[in-house]
């Protein structure tokens, strides 16, 4: 008996630490706040991207699957350069490159860090089931996705080699 409550209570207890994605904000790409409270109602597909990376042509289908389910879904790009330093450029530079090579229309977010010491707080959130009450996952390099729900809660990961517009990814759009 002692030992089932003692898993429901730390059941009860992962589920409350578990917030929302709706709690944070960001920094923008441009250096304005992007609060992700304001994306309640939508998915929302969280990447971490570079620019230099044999996985950068998934920003074409990032933008692709942000162009047809944009009424229902976000896309959010996180630049970050711990990964073979493929994401060497300044903030506008990322912007430039993106647009004139993708045309990207979805938001990206300040250049962060998805791992290590100085781990982004939200990327903290993602990676750990203990604060997303969900799933573990380790970022082993560019283009990892993570699919939240219209109330923020974690849906699915996926790593570098699920591309955009995948079934795997698409099936939770339609």
């Amino acid at each position: 008996m002692k030992s089932i409550l003692t898993t429901l209570l730390f059941a009860m207890t992962l589920s409350l630490s578990a917030q929302s994605i709706h709690s944070f904000n960001v920094k923008s790409i441009d250096g304005t706040a992007l609060n992700l409270a304001k994306f309640k109602g939508k998915k929302i597909l969280i990447v971490n991207t570079a620019s230099k990376c044999g996985y950068t042509p998934q920003y074409e289908g990032l933008e692709k699957v942000y162009e047809q389910y944009k009424d229902k879904l976000v896309i959010i790009g996180f630049p970050c350069n711990q990964f073979g330093g493929q994401e060497p450029g300044s903030n506008e530079e990322i912007v430039d490159f993106c647009k004139k090579n993708y045309g990207v229309t979805f938001p990206l977010a300040d250049k962060i860090d998805v791992k290590g010491d100085n781990t982004a707080p939200i990327y903290q959130w993602l990676t750990q089931k203990t604060k997303n009450g969900v799933l573990d996952a380790s970022i082993g390099w560019n283009f990892n996705k993570f699919l939240l729900d219209e109330n923020g809660k974690m849906i699915a990961y996926f790593p570098s080699n699920v591309k955009p517009d995948s079934d795997a990814i698409l099936s939770y759009l339609k």
